[in-house]
Parts: structure tokens; sequence; C-alpha cells
């Protein structure tokens, strides 16, 4: 809005005394923030006003720029102490000099903007509705509260405004509309304009004053504008990927989507959503709505120069917002489903390395695109029942069967070792793991949100701890396979080596083996609950409940059948591989909860083996196989000696 003279050069003189005077005790409240963030918007959009290629345009509003800008810095290093605060002081500096070098007008609003987006990302405040707005109750606060001096259709002509000095601003003025976000207008209604007759209003509730800043929006749009608006939104795609909530809607100015959409893409998009925001709930409500916001709010921070916290809101843009869909979207797509996983730890491992802006945006910008198909085939996907079905049958299946292996190996030893009585532990293990994950179950639905990045840890534990045990028992039934005269060493050392404490240790290995695959399979049936079509995963449930018994009884069978120094053989190799598995699905959990850094391989992935696409994986899979081999070649050579 541009002031008179004197208005003008009197509110700067009022903000900078007020800033001047609060210095020595500022804090980095949501106000102090704001008000910086305005003064910056400030800045970007009314610099035109005071240069033009070079030269002064307006004396009063250069020397206004310079206050304002010295201002934003002085407040800047006000602010609590943080790491990302030094290099925001030196980005004001910047754009000090860079007015006071009278630069041009587009340079100076990139500067400024770029350092209001990384205050909030270091500052962060709140700047979204905490529901949309309702477009009909804030025509009637426009028409009650505004009207008078913005006038009816919003173009400055009210009654009272035509008597004030300066005038109200037009909001049909689109060049100043393709400037300004719905959060600036939030500002300048919940605090006023100093130096103007915009007042504060104080009055109204936050969620009336968002939906006067969405409404008066929509004035600078026509008619023709909101209609192709409302079919590129309906048609998904890009518009939707580039305005994921409603958050991110409010935060968002024209001239920003059309960096994405082009000019004509961008004015239609903005002008439906100004007059229809309740559409944003279709972006709000997409399966991967949170792992789109979260990946905007990673490279945010990486822009403000935050490594850590971009790194942790991207692992947690996989973690919490994919993860959960992941086998609803492989029963659906699995190449796709590869694509987006292959694809973010190639975004992490940039952010890491420091790689450059321009490919972190990039590859950002890629993984939205997956995102989109993601969301179109997830939406396919809860229409089929077919889908819903083989992908809750998948998840059992997959959980349930290494579960299954461990267990069945236990039962079958004890039984070939005549030493039923220590099957108790066994059976009290794997239904202590069942009754702990139903507890899991009703503290993640009802009591606290269970994270991704807690749950890919509890996994990766256990499956190293498996891992470990499973080798030392692969390593010791091996042996004794190889040394023969296995009906005499029962007789002689069973009775001592299944003592109370090694009892207590089979009920332990039961317990982790079962728990860690019941952990997940849950939080994936919450997931997959919420997508519909619950008779089709009931089905697809109770099926892999079937198939998982029948593999039970054949295995066991099978092992009876046995003779027992093949059983040992086959059961020492069985667990061996396993412990392979499990190191390599145990060593990927640890990567995706950021314990251990991701390290990418262009390589395919076999997740039923454990193999992923990562050179600390593959080398701890290595590793655990050689010193398996290593120790088996030695077994049988001993052996051989020992029969020679």
């Amino acid at each position: 809005m541009r002031l008179t003279i004197f208005t003008k050069r009197f509110a700067s003189t009022l903000l900078l005394g007020f800033v001047t005077a609060i210095l020595p005790s500022a804090h980095a409240s949501e106000a102090e923030v704001k008000r910086v963030w305005q003064i910056l918007d400030y800045l970007a959009v009314d610099y035109a006003g005071a240069v033009k290629d070079g030269k002064l345009v307006s004396e009063s509003e250069y020397a206004e720029m310079t206050e304002f800008a010295q201002t934003a810095r002085t407040k800047i290093a006000a602010l609590d102490a943080k790491a990302a605060q030094a290099e925001l002081v030196t980005q004001a500096s910047q754009l000090e000099a860079a007015i006071k070098a009278k630069a041009d007008p587009a340079d100076v609003a990139t500067r400024a903007k770029s350092l209001g987006a990384h205050l909030l990302a270091a500052y962060p405040v709140p700047l979204s509705p905490a529901s949309i707005p309702d477009i009909k109750v804030a025509a009637t606060l426009y028409a009650a509260n505004c009207a008078s001096c913005h006038g009816a259709t919003g173009n400055g002509d009210g009654p009272v405004g035509k008597t004030l000095d300066p005038p109200p601003i037009a909001f049909t003025d689109r060049e100043r509309a393709r400037q300004r976000s719905v959060f600036a207008l939030y500002q300048a209604v919940t605090q006023g304009i100093p130096g103007t007759s915009m007042p504060a209003f104080g009055q109204l509730s936050d969620q009336d004053l968002w939906s006067l800043a969405i409404y008066v929006g929509s004035f600078a749009h026509d008619a023709q504008q909101i209609e192709q608006g409302e079919q590129l939104w309906s048609a998904g795609g890009k518009v939707m990927a580039e305005v994921s909530s409603v958050e991110h809607f409010v935060s968002l100015t024209e001239n920003d989507l059309a960096r994405a959409l082009g000019e004509r893409d961008a004015g239609a998009a903005m002008a439906y959503l100004h007059s229809q925001p309740q559409a944003l709930s279709k972006a709000s409500s997409s399966s991967l709505a949170l792992a789109r916001e979260r990946l905007h709010e990673s490279f945010r921070a990486y822009q403000a120069g935050d490594s850590k916290k971009a790194q942790d809101l991207a692992l947690s843009s996989y973690l919490d917002g994919v993860e959960p869909y992941e086998q609803a979207l492989a029963a659906r797509d699995g190449a796709l489903k590869d694509s987006i996983e292959v694809q973010m730890a190639s975004y992490r491992s940039l952010l890491a390395n420091a790689g450059s802006q321009a490919e972190t945006k990039a590859a950002a910008a890629s993984i939205e695109q997956l995102f989109v198909d993601a969301d179109k085939a997830l939406t396919a996907s809860q229409a089929d029942s077919t889908a819903a079905f083989f992908g809750s049958l998948t998840i059992l299946l997959r959980e349930g069967i290494e579960a299954l292996l461990v267990v069945v190996a236990m039962i079958a030893f004890l039984r070939k070792a005549e030493r039923r009585d220590a099957l108790g532990y066994v059976h009290a293990g794997w239904i202590a793991a069942l009754a702990a994950g139903g507890v899991t179950w009703v503290a993640a639905t009802y009591l606290v949100t269970i994270s991704g990045a807690n749950r890919e840890v509890t996994e990766g534990l256990s499956s190293l701890f498996a891992a470990a045990v499973l080798l030392s028992v692969g390593v010791w039934m091996h042996q004794k396979s190889v040394a023969g005269q296995w009906q005499a060493y029962l007789r002689e050392r069973m009775s001592a080596a299944l003592n109370r404490k090694s009892a207590f240790f089979m009920f332990g290995l039961a317990f982790v083996a079962v728990y860690r695959e019941v952990f997940e399979t849950i939080l994936f049936y919450a997931a997959l609950w919420g997508q519909g079509n619950n008779g089709a995963i009931l089905a697809g449930l109770a099926t892999g409940v079937a198939c998982l018994l029948l593999i039970t009884v054949v295995m066991l069978r099978f092992s009876a059948k046995m003779p027992i120094g093949k059983f040992f053989s086959a059961s020492s190799w069985l667990v061996a591989v396993l412990s392979v598995v499990l190191t390599g699905k145990g060593i990927a959990a640890l990567q995706e909860a950021g314990w251990i850094a991701p390290s990418g391989l262009s390589a395919p992935r076999f997740e039923l083996l454990g193999i992923y696409p990562s050179t600390v994986g593959l080398l701890a899979q290595v590793t655990v196989l050689a010193v398996v081999l290593s120790v088996f070649i030695r077994n049988g050579r001993a052996a051989r000696v020992r029969g020679g």
C-alpha cells in the first residue's frame, strides 16, 4: 500500500523506535518473528516504487526501504540464539547492502523473500488456520468490516475510503496480488498497518482473520480464471503436488507458484483456491499428504542452512508419511514403491553430504511427482478390493514367515532332543509377543503416536539381536551335525545344556523373533484399515493365518521324519541363512531411522533375502556369510580328520 511521505516516514520512525526500545529484552516470540517477516514482505513489494534502473524514483520511499532493511537486520540479531541466526543476520546485511547500492527491484524482492522463508524455517511460527476457512462467513465479515473502505468489489473505492489519505489498498491490483501470500494478508488484518487507517481487527477470532485474508485475495481474479483453476485442480497432478496443503497454500504467492506451473496456470489455481478454499481438503486427505508436507519442510530447512533438521524431516517424510502405505502401494505398483524408496534415500544422501540447493530442489521435485503417481495408485486401490486383499495377505505372509521359521526350528529342535518340558518356554515366548503386539496396537491407536523412526529402530535392533543369536545357534548346530554320535551327545549333554537359564533364553529368542514382526505388522494393518475395503483386508488376514498354519504343520511333520543328523545339518543352514537375512534387514531399518548413514547403490533389491541397495548393509551381510562359510568349512574338515 503506497503511503504519503509524512505517514510513511512517521510509521518507519515509530517502528524503528519501538524496535530500539525493546532490543535489550528481545525474545523470539511469535509476534516478533511475524513482525520481521512483515517488514521483509513490505520490502519485497514496495522497493520497486523507490528504485528503477539503478536510479531513485522516490527519495522518501527509498529512505524508508533503507530504514526497514536496517530494522530487519537489527531485530533478527536480537532474536534468541540459534544455529541459523548468524546466517540470517548475514543475509539481512546483504539485503541492506543491496538496497544501499540501489540494486534491481527483482533482486531485492528475491533477497527479501528468501530471507523471510529462512527466518520462518529457523524460527517456526503458526502459519496456517486450524481448519479450512468458510468463505461464506468471510464474505459477511468483509461486508461488515472492510467494504466501507476497500469497496464492495475490493477496488479501494468505498465511501469512507475516498476520504482517507493514503487511500485504502485496491485488492484488485493484479501486480500486488501476485506478490502477496495469504499469510501476508493475514498479518495485515491481524496487526494492522502503522501510519495508515488500516486497524488491527483484534475483535475477530483467528479463524475469522484467516477467512478474511483468503477472501480478499479473490478480488484480483475473474470468473474465467476460477473456472480454469477448477479444471486444473480436478485433474490433480502437478497443481495439487505444488499446493499440497492449507499450510502450503497460505504461504505461497502467485509468483512463487508461477515458477513451477507457469503464470497462466498459477493465476488460475490461486483464483480457484481463493474462491473455493475447501478444495484444499482433497490435497490434505491424500494418502501421502504427510509425506509431501514433511518433504516441503525438509527442503525449506535445508534452504535455511539447518541440515540436521532437514535430514530429520526427510526421514519423517518417508517413515511416517510413506512407509505405512508401502504394502498397499506394492500390491498396486511395486516398481513405483521401490522408486520412491530409492529416490528418497538419494535425497537424504544429498542432504547429508551438503549437496547444492539446485540438486536437492531437483531431487525433491522428482519425489513430488512420484508422490502424485503414488496417490493415484492408492486412490485406485482404495476402490479395489482385490488389491486390498492381496495387500493384507502379503503383509502377514512377509512378516510372519520369518518369525515362523525361527519358532518352528526351535520347537522341532526340542522335540528331536526329547526335551518337551522346555517347549512351554518357546510357546510362552511367542504368545507373550502376540500379547505385547496387542498392547502395542492399543498404545499406537489410543495413547501415543509411534513415530516411523522409533518403529525402524525397534525393528533394526531386534533384527540384529536375533541375527547374532541365530548365527551362534547355527554354528553350534552345524558343529554337532558333522561330529556324529548325536544320540550319545543328547543323552549326556542335553539335560545340562537346557537348564533353566537356557530355557529362559529360548523364551527370549521366541519373543524377539515374533514381536519384531508383530510390531511392524500391526502398524501396517492400521494404515491399511483407514483406506476402506475392510472386508477384503480381513479376508486377506484370515487367508494369511490359514497359510501360516499350513506351513507350520508341514514343517513340523517334515522335520519329525528327518534323521537327526540331517535335521541338525539342515537346521544349521536354515538359521545361518536367516541370520544373514536379518542382518541386512536390521542395517536397512537403522539406516532408515538415521542411526546409520545412508549408503545407496545402483543395485536391485530382494527384500525377502534382506538384500537392499546399500553398501553398509551388503558389507555386513557378506561379513556374516563369510563367518558362516568359514566356520562350516572348518567344522567339515575337522570331522573328516577325526573320521579319517
